[in-house]
């Protein structure tokens, strides 16, 4: 060490590193909880604001598609006074629900666009099917540069299209691993994943939904948070039954411990598919007292924060 350079003693390295460990370590921002406005058709504009609010809701997943909240056609027109009421009442819209498939879609840049516009920087896309009749692996090929097309004009407009998971026979998302395979060369700032959990479940009810969440990694852009258990129709058929939060099958305690171990920070979405007077289905008129699907979902989020709080998140 030369005379300029000043010395610095052990007690000061050891005290310095000392006051670093001490610091603590900076908080993760709790996760935001959205509506999936579609269980919320029964009100419109400045109601579904106030509502949303009212249940406790950080946010709204509006349904920007047809019969949704915001017609696609009238996008520039509709969108805005919409998202202005929400942000009024101190709610977020951090995503929309579309009904793009790929950038050849109708109104998909009409959509993009507007949204851009006003800071919305998430929507959910999706909608592939198999042909049982061709070849996977040629139908997995021929679907990469419609995303990949799609992915480019997602960059145009800062914009993340995410992929919304279904189970069932002929769809493609089911397993997960086909997106995978799809989106694995692509920017998942760009193209992603909607990962809903109970599908997950209902696809992969031992250790297929860990392992689809796990290997979806960093294309994981949304979570869509719903339950249900499997249970015999009256022709004794086995089929899956949406439920309450907690009332099924889903390990959602396990999956948002899962969650707390990634870098995932939202948008998160809560959905009511179990019946509730028509508002499963996104019904305009209620078969029900509108009080109870309001406590139906107020109790459903309630339990969801308080899973969410048991996993830091």
């Amino acid at each position: 060490m030369s005379a300029k350079e000043p010395s610095i003693s052990r007690r000061a390295l050891l005290a310095g590193g000392a006051l670093l460990l001490s610091r603590p370590a900076r908080a993760k921002a709790k996760l935001k909880v959205a509506v999936f406005s579609k269980h919320l058709q029964f009100v419109q504009g400045e109601d579904l604001a106030a509502t949303a609010a009212g249940l406790g809701f950080d946010g709204v997943d509006i349904t920007l598609r047809k019969g949704g909240h915001v017609e696609p056609a009238s996008v520039a027109r509709d969108l805005p006074p919409l998202v202005a009421a929400i942000r009024k009442h101190g709610l977020e819209v951090p995503m929309v629900t579309t009904d793009i498939a790929d950038a050849d879609t109708p109104f998909a840049e009409d959509i993009l666009k507007a949204c851009a516009a006003l800071g919305i920087h998430n929507y959910r896309f999706g909608a592939f099917k198999w042909d049982a009749g061709k070849p996977y692996d040629a139908q997995l090929e021929a679907m990469k540069p419609r995303l990949a097309k799609l992915a480019a004009l997602n960059a145009r407009y800062r914009m993340c299209a995410m992929y919304h998971t279904h189970s069932g026979v002929g769809v493609v998302g089911a397993s997960i691993w086909d997106l995978w395979y799809l989106m694995r060369d692509l920017d998942p700032k760009a193209v992603g994943v909607n990962f809903d959990v109970s599908h997950a479940v209902i696809e992969g009810g031992l250790g297929g939904w860990i392992d689809s969440f796990k290997i979806t990694g960093d294309h994981v852009r949304g979570i869509a948070v719903k339950d249900f258990a499997w249970e015999k129709d009256a022709k004794g058929a086995w089929q899956a039954q949406f439920k309450p939060i907690g009332e099924g099958m889903v390990k959602l305690p396990e999956f948002f411990g899962m969650v707390s171990q990634t870098a995932f920070d939202g948008p998160l979405q809560l959905h009511f598919e179990y019946p509730l007077g028509g508002a499963e289905n996104g019904t305009r008129t209620l078969t029900i007292p509108q009080a109870d699907v309001l406590a139906a979902m107020k109790r459903d989020l309630d339990r969801v924060r308080g899973m969410l709080a048991k996993a830091g998140l």
